[in-house]
């Protein structure tokens, strides 16, 4: 039965995307199909409906209009200019130091946007250019740009986070929060070390930050969007906040900064604001309400029992689950878009990795890391082909510049799956 639900599941989901129906509507008839092996049409339908609206009946959903509404407001004009020059201030002397400001830039913009698209175009095509303009090899930039820019999407406030909690039992978001701040320093870090000795090698020359008096001026611009940041993580770590109401803070803190200090938008902005957030948002939950309908299908038909069931076969040995499972969803992060791929193979790796004694939180680090990954990673990876086109390369010419960047992303992601202390002292210190 499993068997037979799997491939229908599967297969007539692999259709309809080939036959370009959008992903939500893809797997609300796959699953309506699979459950038709077991009950009649008229109580799949009744009971997927009844599963869709229960699945939206949730808490923690309050939090992903309120992050969506923040990102659009700090995505407003003039931002990702500060952010770049405040982080020049940091790095800009170190050799490759434009690459290093693209590094921290995006992460810094990335997790306040909740896009690595919106990072790579607006960061990279600031930067892109400057580091041509000193003598950087425009590919050696472009890499730079395409393999940090999914690094703001580990970085909190992050929707993905808040998606995974809803489906993976034992998770909670600040836990999720927490950590992802370490993931995503660590895949800094390890950006910017190949930068550097990319630097070295070429003689890249450093860069002189700004005119005598001006470093306070661009702290001054940058710190407002900054401490966003430093609000949302200080705040759950002192226990003054929960990451719920972290999400209505920083609204409130992004709509003061972007009305009064930046003054990048106006009162009348704030109803377009206010749509575009509902659009987002009803996209979010569409997708929510499906997946949670593919989600029971799978488990009333027994489809992640037998795929635990299969690999638990193949072998019990802890370290080669977790490489089979990172080599699933990175394959599965080139093909799909992070939400979905969170909403549909959670709760079919979960059972399977808690078995062999993962903590949920670990592997939500390690799973949404891998699926941005492969958001950059050739045949499809969609973020490859956007930061290809701001640096104004060929896609198929990005390979060879990027291999080191993903030999030590891989590293990283490496570090996280078999070294959870490495991003779980933090959530663990908060208890």
């Amino acid at each position: 039965m499993a068997l037979q639900a799997g491939l229908i599941l599967f297969m007539v989901f692999a259709i309809l995307l080939i036959l370009g129906m959008p992903i939500a509507i893809s797997i609300a008839v796959s699953s309506i199909a699979t459950l038709l092996l077991v009950v009649p049409f008229d109580i799949a339908v009744f009971t997927s409906a009844q599963k869709m609206v229960s699945s939206l009946n949730s808490f923690s959903l309050v939090a992903i209009p309120f992050f969506v509404l923040s990102g659009i407001i700090m995505n407003s004009g003039g931002i990702a200019e500060k952010l770049v020059n405040f982080a020049m201030l940091f790095v800009g002397r170190v050799p490759g130091g434009l690459a290093h400001t693209n590094v921290l830039g995006n992460a810094l913009f990335g997790s306040m946007s909740s896009s690595a698209i919106a990072a790579s175009t607006a960061i990279g095509g600031v930067l892109i250019p400057q580091q041509v303009k000193a003598g950087y090899d425009r590919k050696f930039a472009t890499a730079v740009n395409i393999a940090s820019a999914p690094t703001g999407m580990v970085i909190p406030p992050s929707t993905a986070f808040i998606m995974y909690s809803l489906v993976a039992s034992g998770a909670s978001i600040s836990s999720l929060f927490l950590g992802g701040y370490l993931v995503g320093i660590l895949w800094c870090v390890g950006i910017m070390i190949v930068a550097f000795i990319h630097a070295k090698r070429n003689n890249y020359r450093t860069i002189k930050v700004t005119e005598k008096g001006t470093a306070l001026k661009i702290i001054k611009e940058a710190l407002p969007s900054v401490m966003l940041i430093v609000i949302i993580i200080g705040g759950i770590l002192s226990g003054l906040f929960t990451a719920i109401e972290a999400s209505a803070i920083a609204v409130a803190y992004s709509l003061i900064i972007a009305l009064f200090f930046y003054k990048t938008i106006t009162i009348k902005d704030i109803p377009k604001m206010l749509r575009d957030a509902v659009l987002t948002t009803g996209t979010i939950a569409f997708l929510l309400a499906t997946s949670s309908m593919m989600s029971f299908a799978m488990a009333f038909t027994g489809i992640p029992q037998a795929i635990s069931t299969a690999i638990l076969g193949l072998t019990t040995n802890k370290y080669l689950i977790l490489l089979l499972v990172n080599l699933v969803l990175l394959v599965v992060g080139m093909f799909m878009d992070v939400g979905p791929a969170i909403l549909i193979f959670t709760p079919i790796f979960l059972p399977v990795v808690t078995s062999v004694g993962v903590d949920p939180v670990h592997f939500g680090l390690f799973a949404i890391m891998n699926l941005c990954v492969g958001s950059i990673t050739p045949p499809v990876g969609t973020g490859l082909y956007v930061g290809a086109s701001v640096g104004k390369v060929k896609a198929e010419q990005m390979l060879k510049p990027l291999i080191p960047f993903y030999c030590t992303i891989l590293v990283v992601l490496f570090l996280i799956t078999y070294f959870p202390q490495l991003v779980m002292w933090l959530p663990n210190l908060a208890g």
